[in-house]
């Protein structure tokens, strides 16, 4: 069993590409069915990020690979994270 605060502290990577995603900012639960449908990372900044607002990247929950100790190890497509 893993808490979703222990889960907020785990790196994101994503094995296609190694590009270290970040860590969780917000899950996205399905009340009536009691599971959780996708996890929420901070989108990638853009230069003058200061000035624009950020794109979340939301990442199904098929597309965790493994949930580890340290990380969180996903697979998403260049489509998913732009």
């Amino acid at each position: 069993m893993v808490k979703i605060s222990e889960l907020r502290t785990r790196e994101v990577i994503n094995v296609l590409d190694g590009k270290k995603l970040g860590c969780i900012i917000d899950i996205d639960l399905d009340i009536e069915k009691g599971r959780v449908t996708a996890i929420v990372l901070p989108g990638p900044s853009r230069w003058l990020g200061f000035f624009s607002r950020r794109e979340n990247v939301v990442v199904p929950w098929e597309k965790i690979s493994k949930i580890g100790r340290d990380v969180i190890l996903v697979e998403l497509g260049d489509h998913l994270l732009s």
